[in-house]
């Protein structure tokens, strides 16, 4: 079943970037760190948009890791942790389901101080078993475990949230 087309997705993700920069006009850079290919997918979605309504700096960021097993292989990042110290982070993910996978993604920061950590996702589940609840949701979805959410942005003409 179809949740978002893509006119939806679209019209939630000028909502989040503008709540964005509501949260964070004063910064000089946002950090937007998207996880693996969906993440860093919708970031980039979101960096546009906030270009094109703000002149602030958005700094784009992929954190690489396993969902399944977070600790089978290193948690990687294609810029050093180092030179986000003392910035605004918003990690960004498609969906959260039980948060696990923000939570180890959030890691990559642990070696640094920076002035905030944020998460934003497009699909926002009610099961999580992780302290990890979005501060930016584009949809917030109350499903049974056994349901599956697949957000077809990437690579695409059909963009879609489906419900399995």
């Amino acid at each position: 079943m179809k949740i978002l087309d893509k006119p939806q997705i679209l019209q939630k993700i000028i909502r989040l970037a503008y709540e964005i920069l509501e949260n964070n006009f004063e910064e000089k850079t946002i950090v937007l760190a998207g996880i693996n290919n969906n993440g860093i997918g919708f970031a980039r979605l979101l960096q546009t948009e906030l270009k094109r309504i703000s002149d602030i700096k958005i700094q784009l960021v992929q954190i690489r890791l396993n969902p399944a097993n977070p600790l089978s292989v290193p948690i990687e990042m294609d810029t050093p942790a180092e030179s986000l110290k003392g910035k605004t982070i918003i990690v960004i993910d498609d969906v959260a389901n039980t948060g696990r996978t923000i939570f180890y993604a959030c890691k990559a920061f642990l070696d640094i101080l920076p002035k905030k950590v944020e998460v934003a996702v497009l699909v926002d589940r009610k099961h999580k078993t992780f302290p990890i609840y979005p501060r930016y949701v584009g949809v917030s979805l109350a499903t049974t475990l056994k349901e599956d959410i697949d957000l077809q942005i990437l690579n695409t003409e059909e963009w879609g949230v489906f419900l399995n």
